[in-house]
């Protein structure tokens, strides 16, 4: 197909954060662009403030008029939607040419020399820091999330080389191309999807066969590639780990050279690993070391990864998107890193009633972690309730005695009443809406000082 034969675009789910990458990529190259999401969110406002039409009813009367033609309209539509979706099937009747996103990235990219990254942890991250770094080089980055030197999700470049976020969800990154990948992390998850473990690492093998030049995975991953690893032996090496004034400072060894004192601002040595990972892809690549180590030192990280809302000497209140065991642990980890002698409040939402089934005891077991803990309910997304998977299930087996359900509109009462001065708000739905009104209510009530 070609893209060029197409003036209107038109997203079904444009407030997602991948989607929305697709869509600011087309506005700005002159396509009509236009979409629907079931509700309006920051996302939105600020692709509608590009001049982009977006509605929330699902309804055939709000496609605008020019994009009924559909020898001239290209449908771009996200797996979450679900399949009674009237506009989706609206012009599935009437043969319109639709893609899911995962297949327009691939078209987008499969002409340029394309850089993916993948795994079910660590991939946002990964891809703002190489994206950040492959800015030096002109490549034009499709991210799944905002990256806080940009304030978007979109780095826009030429159309040479890119970067792209490679998602395992619905099998989405087999439709890429890449001539460089990596693979940051293969743990069980999506098995709504999936159905067990073995088929997402079959899944994950598919994708590292279709990489044309370099596979780059975290050593220990059942893939053959270049590898890299902390202070352990591995192609790309980094070691001599020191944290000092708030930053980590370390070397990497590379399989041709030393790269001493690289500054990093992200806490966290899982976020190291990002880094590492984004390294060893721009040195693939050819980007100098010394370009590379400089772009690492002025990354200032991705929204809703660790971001500060509040920070003062008496409280400091973190936002993260952390939504699976492995993420809350690290998240975790992180934190009693850089205070290790405070008490610290999780304040944690549930995503999806299937994924909280999956790995309920994982749940507990990292949310025991905690010295308090405030659990909101299961934020559905694109599912209907399971019988007897809730919060009030998961809280039980959760093994601190500072535990309780809260519900939205007591959180900020509750934050209050605990006695914990770090409090940590997780996951995937919409907690990171409801993390900015807890700030500006706490900003306000307590007149606390950022």
């Amino acid at each position: 197909m070609n893209l060029k034969s197409y003036h209107n675009i038109f997203f079904i789910g444009i407030g997602g954060i991948g989607m929305s990458a697709i869509a600011r990529f087309f506005s700005v190259n002159g396509k009509n662009v236009a979409g629907y999401d079931k509700t309006s969110s920051q996302i939105t406002k600020d692709l509608m403030d590009l001049g982009i039409e977006i509605h929330f009813e699902d309804a055939v009367k709000n496609i605008p008029i020019s994009f009924l033609d559909k020898n001239k309209t290209l449908v771009i539509f996200t797996p979450a939607v679900p399949k009674a979706h009237t506009q989706l099937n609206y012009f599935i009747k009437n043969d319109f040419t639709i893609l899911k996103r995962a297949e327009i990235l691939g078209k987008i990219t499969e002409s340029t020399f394309c850089l993916a990254v993948a795994g079910t942890h660590g991939k946002t991250t990964t891809s703002a820091i190489l994206g950040h770094i492959m800015a030096h080089v002109n490549a034009t980055s499709f991210l799944g999330g905002v990256a806080e030197n940009y304030n978007s999700n979109l780095i826009l470049g030429d159309d040479k080389v890119s970067v792209v976020e490679a998602d395992e969800f619905d099998r989405s990154f087999l439709k890429l191309s890449p001539n460089i990948a990596c693979v940051t992390s293969m743990d069980a998850d999506h098995l709504d999807i999936y159905k067990n473990e073995e088929a997402i690492t079959t899944s994950f093998a598919e994708f590292s066969n279709k990489v044309s030049d370099t596979l780059i995975v975290a050593k220990g991953l059942p893939l053959k590639g270049v590898t890299y690893a902390i202070e352990d032996k591995a192609d790309y090496t980094a070691h001599n780990l020191q944290i000092h004034k708030g930053k980590y400072v370390f070397d990497v060894t590379t399989p041709t050279s030393i790269i001493k004192n690289i500054s990093f601002y992200l806490p966290g040595k899982h976020n190291v690993m990002n880094a590492l990972a984004a390294l060893a892809m721009a040195d693939v690549y050819g980007v100098s070391l010394e370009v590379i180590k400089e772009r690492l030192e002025n990354f200032k990280g991705v929204k809703r990864r660790f971001s500060y809302k509040i920070k003062t000497a008496d409280f400091v209140l973190i936002d993260d998107y952390a939504h699976h065991p492995t993420e809350i642990n690290a998240v975790e980890n992180s934190i009693r890193e850089m205070y290790p002698n405070e008490k610290v409040l999780v304040v944690f939402q549930p995503h999806l009633f299937s994924r909280t089934k999956d790995f309920v005891d994982d749940f507990a077991s990292a949310l025991s972690k905690f010295d308090e803990v405030l659990l909101l309910d299961i934020y559905p997304a694109r599912e209907k309730p399971i019988a007897g998977v809730n919060s009030d299930w998961l809280l039980n087996k959760i093994n601190t005695s500072q535990k309780k359900l809260t519900q939205k509109n007591n959180l900020v009462k509750d934050i209050k009443n605990a006695t914990a001065k770090i409090v940590v708000m997780l996951g995937a739905g919409d907690v990171g809406v409801l993390v900015n009104t807890v700030t500006e209510t706490l900003l306000k009530e307590q007149s606390y000082e950022v």
